[in-house]
């Protein structure tokens, strides 16, 4: 039994890796949804999209069979890291990232220019810092089976990762590949 996160930039792939997982028997929690998260006032006046730290606490600690993965990228995911045995970060180039936003059918973030920007802008900024906590990177130009088949590997094995020391899963051709 684990419990993992999957993290990244939007377009990295999430949602889609989450719903293969489901279809292969998983249990697998997307947290882009008013369930679990909400939007909160920050003191300049702008607002930012964070967990409902009590409602995936519970969802953590609730889990007790199979694996369990979540996906999400939260300014205030890092308070809940101890509760996962994997922080994944799935990552890929810019021009990946806003060609699948933009063809994208379920989510109609990232088709206006300033919400490109803003991606590019959390590329810079944000991608980094989760790299540096993250205990696995996935390069999810990888095709879409072999990114779950990472994310499988990784929820069944036998060490948890120390943060801060990624595990970078890459082979030749630059996808993927579990040592």
């Amino acid at each position: 039994m684990a419990k993992i996160l999957v993290t990244g930039m939007s377009g990295a792939g999430k949602s889609t890796a989450l719903r293969a997982l489901a279809a292969r028997g998983h249990r697998a929690v997307d947290t882009d949804t008013d369930r679990w998260s909400r939007w909160e006032t920050l003191p300049d006046g702008s607002t930012d999209w964070v967990w409902r730290e009590d409602a995936v606490a519970a969802l953590l600690d609730g889990h007790h069979t199979g694996h369990l993965f979540v996906a999400g990228c939260k300014s205030n995911q890092g308070r809940l890291y101890p509760r996962f045995d994997q922080v994944v970060l799935l990552s890929a180039p810019a021009e990946v990232l806003l060609a699948r936003v933009a063809a994208r059918t379920d989510n109609p973030y990232g088709r206006r220019a300033d919400e490109r920007a803003e991606i590019l802008r959390n590329l810079a900024e944000v991608e980094p810092l989760l790299r540096a906590t993250a205990t696995a990177e996935i390069d999810a130009t990888a095709p879409v089976g072999a990114v779950v088949g990472h994310l499988e590997r990784l929820a069944c094995a036998d060490v948890r990762l120390s943060a801060g020391q990624p595990l970078h899963l890459r082979h030749r051709g630059g996808h993927p590949l579990l040592p």
